[in-house]
Parts: structure tokens; sequence; C-alpha cells
């Protein structure tokens, strides 16, 4: 009877062991995705004069690197589910960039942690913030 009872523990402890894990965000890491354009939840469209100035790249282990105009950043990143995200503190370098950059470079230091939610579609990576507020599209970088 002893037996029967040590092997459904070790058997509950395998079941444990072997139970799915949270999704890492499918089809994010590797590319380095580029700025494509903004669409807010009023349908003004911000668009970069070059998209390859603002990156995105997510590794497996958690962390996401960020091109934002001329600065550099380093955060986290996490994935609790299908389709979710949730973006960590950044650390960016503060550099002035070149005259006109800054509309985009501010927009997007201030949505970054309002990004909820994601889908890739026809290659392209498509981040939304939460309530409507707007999306932010990206291809991989050529």
């Amino acid at each position: 009877m002893r037996w029967l009872a040590r092997s459904s523990l070790v058997l509950l402890a395998l079941g444990c062991a072997q139970a799915p894990q949270e999704p890492t965000g499918d089809g994010l890491v590797g590319p380095l995705w580029q700025l494509v354009r903004f669409r807010g939840g009023d349908d003004r469209v911000l668009t970069p004069v070059d998209g390859s100035q603002y990156t995105l790249q997510f590794q497996a282990d958690g962390r996401v690197s960020a091109r934002i105009d001329c600065n550099r950043g380093s955060g986290t990143w996490k994935s609790g589910g299908k389709s979710q995200i949730e973006f960590g503190p950044m650390a960016v370098t503060r550099a002035m960039c070149p005259p006109g950059s800054m509309p985009m470079h501010d927009h997007i230091l201030k949505q970054l942690p309002h990004i909820r939610s994601y889908v890739i579609k026809n290659g392209h990576l498509f981040l939304s913030l939460m309530a409507d507020g707007g999306t932010y599209e990206l291809e991989p970088a050529r």
C-alpha cells in the first residue's frame, strides 16, 4: 500500500513538472522589428521618416532591446497568455537627437508601458495599447 502511495506522489510530482509553460510570445523572438506607423484610437497616423531608427528586438529570456531615434534602450517583456504582452521598465540613453525627431521619440517612450496585446499578421507585428489607445505596426528589418 505504501508503494502505491509513493508511486502516486512521484507521478503527481512528474505531472506538475511537465505542466504547460506560460506562453513566451510566439513569433516575437528573433526578428529585428522596425516601425512602419502608429495609428491612434482617433485614427491619427504618425509615420517615421526612417522606420529603421525605431526598432524592437525581443529575446527569449524576456529581455527587449530598442532603438528610439538616436537613443538605445533595454528592458524586459513578458507574455501572460496568447496575444498578451507587457513591457517592464526601459532604461534609455538620453542623447540629444536631431531636430524634428522628438515627437515620435517622446510618443513611443510614453506609450510603451501601456501596450497590452500583439498580433502578427502578414509578417507584420501589431502592438496595441490598452483601452483602444492605438496600434504600432512594425515589420521585420530588411
